[in-house]
């Protein structure tokens, strides 16, 4: 498994996360594809855990932090908002979105499907405009959960989120 991480400026009318960066696991070794990806998700502490594609228009939450694990096929998703990366995913890839990233699906094979789910306690909340003020501010106070989605308590958004979280505050 490859981990890359990035943040993302605002662009154009999608405020982004200016706390957390974007986290993608890249080729977890699942045999199980969906149902593999809800069981860590659960059993790491995620909830609202769900299974369908990624919306083909841009969007946000503004409420939740989101994990999307691709169980089959593979997308071309663009990350940040009009003006942000295109990226390939494919079965066995997972990405973790802190609250106001911005995502879409460009394209996608017609068996294309992720799982989602969601820190304990957050709610998705879908956003298809500029952020409000108090939107903004729910956003930039969102906390980092207590787990990584993928790999529990240690590593992964524990640290890299903790880290970057420090760095802003200096």
């Amino acid at each position: 498994m490859r981990t890359e991480h990035f943040m993302l400026p605002e662009s154009d009318w999608v405020p982004n996360n200016p706390n957390f960066p974007v986290i993608i696991y890249r080729q977890i070794d699942l045999a199980g594809g969906s149902a593999d990806f809800e069981a860590m998700f659960a059993a790491c502490g995620w909830t609202g855990i769900w299974r369908n594609g990624v919306f083909d228009y841009h969007h946000y939450h503004s409420q939740a932090h989101e994990v999307l694990g691709v169980g089959r096929g593979g997308a071309k998703l663009q990350l940040g908002g009009p003006d942000g990366p295109v990226l390939d995913v494919s079965q066995g890839d997972c990405l973790i979105l802190p609250a106001g990233t911005g995502h879409r699906n460009i394209e996608s094979s017609p068996e294309f499907q992720v799982v989602g789910a969601y820190p304990p306690g957050q709610s998705a909340d879908i956003q298809r405009d500029a952020p409000t003020a108090a939107m903004l501010a729910t956003i930039a106070a969102l906390p980092r959960p207590d787990s990584d989605p993928v790999l529990a308590s240690s590593g992964g958004l524990i640290t890299l989120w903790q880290e970057t979280a420090a760095s802003t505050m200096r």
